[in-house]
């Protein structure tokens, strides 16, 4: 994937890295069966969703979020009780909005499947709240109950990398290829914990054992182009993501790592033209948001901060149209941050304000509306010190501490 984008992705990071650990093992029967492998169980009454099921997580154990997508609505029309297939849509969906909206329709059916499966469920939900105290008992749990499932090593793996404790997450992901030594997303993973370990040996290592694992794949090449785009051997990361593209001419975070590249060797006219073509080929509204994300970045990163406020505000109009609160309330964040970088701090206020609000008045559970009045002290505390009023600034940091 691409470099880390901005502060109002922060609290992104953690929901995102459960995301990854969805539910369970290769066995299942008319509601739950336990597994005899000591794997987590998929409860479902109906047979045929669970191979709905199996094809979307393995799609989606693959990042092809997109293909996995209609296998998990499959699975729910056939079994509309299907709490972890409601959990894997919510994972693997393309815009916040879809995200809550199937997070909260698998917390519903919770109490209707096995106890590992309702865990897993209610870790995600903690980790959307922002609650990671929470998030972790529920995993620890998870992986106390499940200690030789290698998706519950690495949903505990995927809690320790968002916290940036990297030598626990390293730990886990390791079990888990000792678990499961075919298991493609433990490897993934464990190269990018080496990575921000600054570890680039092993983390050459581990990709290049994800690449002989699923080598007709576009996700290794491309997790490999971006160690080697943090290494600054920008040509020969463009070259693995070219590969992960001839693969398939839809894997967009290729074209954003690409994108990337050019704009770290100082090519921006070329990374935006990169960009635009990922617009133009975008199948949903969270690829078309991701390209006018990057667009706005490489406009931030060549001073054109009028220009990266347009990406901004079509990128806010794409959200908009389906009312997705979350995202819209995280583009004026954005917006914000660069208004303060422009001097203008009195607009950059008049966006986060804008962004609590959306936030307030939305169906967001209590705790993400909580959780953004704690981030809106910590922007304008920003704004404060930007202003030279560190009397307002001193107490805004107050009351986020």
């Amino acid at each position: 994937m691409s470099p880390s984008k901005s502060r109002l992705l922060r609290s992104a990071g953690l929901l995102l890295a459960t995301a990854a650990s969805m539910a369970c093992s290769n066995h299942s029967g008319p509601n739950s069966v336990a597994a005899d492998s000591g794997k987590m169980p998929i409860t479902t009454k109906s047979e045929g969703a669970r191979k709905e099921f199996l094809q979307g997580r393995d799609l989606s154990e693959r990042l092809l979020a997109n293909d996995s997508l209609p296998h998990f609505e499959k699975a729910i029309a056939l079994d509309p009780e299907f709490a972890s297939a409601e959990l894997a849509h919510a994972n693997n969906s393309a815009t916040a909005k879809d995200f809550f909206d199937h997070l909260k329709k698998a917390v519903a059916l919770a109490d209707k499947t096995s106890e590992g499966e309702k865990v897993l469920i209610l870790a995600v939900q903690a980790g959307a709240n922002a609650d990671a105290v929470k998030q972790k008992d529920y995993l620890e749990k998870l992986v106390a109950a499940y200690p030789n499932d290698e998706r519950a090593l690495t949903a505990l793996g995927n809690y320790h990398f968002a916290q940036q404790e990297f030598a626990q997450a390293i730990a886990n992901f390791k079990k888990a290829t000792e678990v499961a030594p075919t298991y493609s997303p433990a490897f993934n993973i464990l190269g990018y914990a080496y990575r921000q370990q600054g570890n680039y040996a092993d983390a050459e290592h581990v990709f290049k054992k994800y690449v002989e694992l699923i080598p007709n794949d576009p996700n290794p090449y491309d997790s490999y182009a971006e160690l080697l785009l943090k290494m600054g051997k920008f040509e020969d990361s463009i070259a693995q993501y070219r590969k992960a593209l001839a693969v398939d001419p839809h894997f967009v975070p290729s074209h954003f790592g690409i994108a990337a590249d050019l704009m770290y060797m100082g090519k921006p006219e070329d990374a935006t033209a990169e960009l635009q073509k990922m617009a133009a080929g975008a199948r949903n509204d969270g690829e078309l948001r991701t390209a006018l994300f990057g667009l706005a970045v490489v406009d931030t990163d060549r001073g054109k901060l009028d220009l990266a406020l347009d990406n901004l505000t079509k990128q806010f109009s794409v959200a908009e149209k389906k009312k997705d609160a979350a995202a819209m309330a995280g583009d004026l964040r954005a917006k914000g941050n660069i208004l303060e970088q422009m001097h203008r701090y009195d607009d950059a206020a008049q966006q986060f304000n804008k962004s609590l609000q959306l936030i307030e008045a939305s169906a967001l559970s209590q705790e993400i509306r909580d959780n953004a009045k704690l981030l809106h002290h910590y922007n304008l505390a920003a704004v404060a010190i930007g202003k030279k009023n560190y009397a307002d600034a001193k107490s805004h940091a107050e009351q986020f501490r």
